[in-house]
């Protein structure tokens, strides 16, 4: 659970009730994520506060679909979570090489912002909205706005509605599978001649 008040440049900010905010956000993602390598998809938070459990949902939504070219860590079952955080840094460094990491993470800002999903750049600091020292992570980051922030932060959490978390969880998610797709397209479009040569090679002879 991190904290966010203002906005940047180096941001998108989108609305879940926009019935196009999925596809708004593959789109910004197909953009700012590095074509090339495997993305690390760190879905931070627990499943014992409704408001911190923005991650830790859109990682299981995400764990029931095939991503060809996402890494997840974090879900409903195996959180990511403040005690556990350094130590599932440390072993994302120890699997991936130079990891690339999107953050997912539930945020507290201003009333009028509860219920945008923010994409921005660089990574966040998860706690920071309940006074955590936890180390920053992500290279790329997605925050839900679930709740307002600047007064007993812990009771706020535990008061948020549950289905403005799972509404903005699903949306995020369709998000990174439609991304995941685009990306895959994508690779694929940019070799076509040696996906046809890799072909024209495995054919029999008599095929040639």
């Amino acid at each position: 659970m991190n904290f966010k008040d203002k906005f940047s440049n180096e941001e998108r900010r989108l609305k879940t009730e926009d019935p196009g905010m999925s596809e708004t956000l593959s789109l910004h993602l197909k953009e700012w994520l590095p074509p090339s390598k495997k993305i690390v998809i760190a879905c931070i938070g627990t499943d014992r506060s409704t408001g911190d459990a923005f991650g830790p949902l859109v990682g299981s939504m995400l764990k029931q679909q095939t991503l060809e070219t996402f890494h997840l860590y974090g879900t409903l079952e195996e959180p990511l979570h403040a005690l556990n955080l350094i130590e599932q840094i440390n072993r994302i460094k120890r699997t991936h090489n130079h990891p690339y990491i999107l953050a997912v993470d539930a945020c507290l800002g201003k009333s009028a912002s509860v219920g945008s999903v923010v994409l921005g750049k660089g990574s966040i600091s998860p706690g920071s909205a309940l006074k955590k020292d936890l180390p920053p992570i992500g290279d790329l980051h997605i925050s839900g706005m679930v709740n307002v922030s600047g007064f007993m932060e812990h009771v706020v959490l535990q008061n948020t509605r549950l289905h403005t978390v799972m509404q903005m969880a699903a949306k995020v998610a369709a998000a990174i599978q439609l991304s995941d797709a685009k990306r895959v397209k994508h690779t694929m479009e940019s070799a076509p001649v040696t996906t046809f040569k890799g072909t024209i090679n495995r054919l029999p002879k008599t095929m040639k």
